[in-house]
């Protein structure tokens, strides 16, 4: 098995072949073309060929792995190296022509996460993270904000889109956060918004319901640049299916006593 140190250059250069082919491809112009998994949940050939590009780069690279992704295996092993992929997040996003979505890839062994990278597929910003060696954003160090005011923050969110049931509860989280930070933000990519907590352009994040395709990258973007990410009981999320909290320390410790005091 390759060495951790080699995971971050390998998922980078798997998600760059996937950019590289999704700013070839066209949306389908029919949304009879959009094929519905669930609510609000859409998939195309498109996140398909992304997947299957990404999947043999990394066999490639490390014959006998395992990749986990949405579209190929949602079940989430845990022993070995195990990758985790998201070659579209924000399908819906793309499909609009709306600009923020990305391709997604993490790496875990004996599901520890050890490498991360998320590429901006319409700007081509990558992030890229190993464990122990800090995040870069375009091969620059970043780190988390320093903003310790709430009412000076920026957060970003994601709307329960897929689970409406959990709506009332996240209209009550959302009133509390916006009367206590300066912004709420949602742009519809959960890697980007990670991605932007983890370079300071956040202080925060918060969502109800996560897969971990969704987050497994983003997680390690955030802690290699000095923030916390937990579950909305404060645990290590794991690569399971959750809710997320995200920030710097201050915010992050901020933002979970308010998501947890509307539960």
């Amino acid at each position: 098995m390759n060495s951790p140190l080699d995971l971050p250059a390998i998922a980078e250069a798997a998600a760059l072949r996937a950019t590289a082919w999704l700013r070839s491809a066209r949306p389908p112009e029919d949304p009879e073309e959009w094929e519905t998994k669930g609510r609000h949940d859409f998939v195309t050939s498109i996140d398909r060929e992304a997947e299957s590009i990404i999947t043999e780069a990394l066999l490639a690279a490390v014959p006998g792995c395992r990749v986990m992704g949405e579209e190929l295996a949602p079940d989430t092993p845990t022993d070995g190296l195990v990758w985790v992929v998201d070659p579209l997040d924000g399908t819906t996003n793309f499909l609009h022509r709306y600009p923020q979505y990305a391709v997604a890839i993490a790496a875990a062994i004996d599901g520890q996460l050890e490498a991360g990278v998320v590429v901006h597929v319409p700007r081509g910003t990558v992030w890229r993270a190993g464990r122990g060696m800090g995040t870069t954003m375009d091969g620059t160090a970043v780190t988390v904000s320093t903003t310790r005011d709430p009412g000076h923050a920026l957060i970003g969110t994601g709307f329960p889109f897929k689970h409406l049931e959990h709506l009332t509860e996240y209209q009550r989280q959302f009133a509390m956060v916006m009367q206590g930070t300066s912004e709420v933000r949602r742009a519809g990519s959960a890697a980007l918004d990670l991605a932007d907590v983890a370079s300071g352009h956040f202080d925060g994040f918060w969502e109800l319901e996560l897969a971990p395709w969704d987050t497994a990258a983003g997680m390690l973007l955030v802690r290699e640049a000095g923030g916390v990410v937990t579950d909305l009981e404060g645990r290590d999320p794991g690569l399971r299916h959750t809710g997320l909290v995200a920030g710097n320390p201050w915010l992050h410790e901020w933002l979970l006593g308010v998501v947890r005091s509307e539960k």
